[in-house]
């Protein structure tokens, strides 16, 4: 069965989700494959994918500002702080996630819902540069 892979290199801006579905679209289409299964891997610790509501960008700040009062930077319990007081809280906040997603295709197309997007969600304050690898498997 024929494998098409990617790495994407997503630059995020500090805090906050990054929607990364049509970049996911343009591997597909460059894979050409019809269909199968798509799989998104984030290779970091303080980042995660998390497929959420696309089209009110207000539930993304609800959810983002949900966590943010679940575990919030400068926690004085967490010992873990080498690079500051997002630290252990983006890595508690990337466990509590994913760190990939599996999205079925047919016909060429992602087969994600009517609302659906999948994005990168950046834990840390400052700006990274995140790599995700496509690995698109099919026929």
């Amino acid at each position: 069965m024929p494998i098409h892979q990617a790495h994407l290199t997503v630059a995020t801006e500090g805090a906050g989700t990054y929607e990364i579905t049509d970049r996911l679209a343009v591997e597909l289409r460059r894979s050409g494959l019809r269909q199968g299964v798509a799989t998104v891997f984030c290779r970091h610790t303080s980042c995660s994918l998390v497929i959420f509501e696309n089209a009110d960008p207000s539930a993304r700040a609800d959810l983002e500002a949900w966590f943010e009062r679940t575990v919030p930077a400068g926690d004085p319990h967490f010992t873990h702080t080498a690079e500051g007081a997002d630290d252990m809280p983006s890595h508690i906040k990337m466990a509590l996630t994913r760190t990939a997603e599996t999205i079925p295709f047919a016909e060429g197309r992602l087969l994600l819902g009517t609302w659906q997007g999948v994005f990168l969600w950046e834990h840390r304050a400052g700006a990274h540069q995140r790599e995700v690898v496509v690995s698109v498997l099919g026929e």
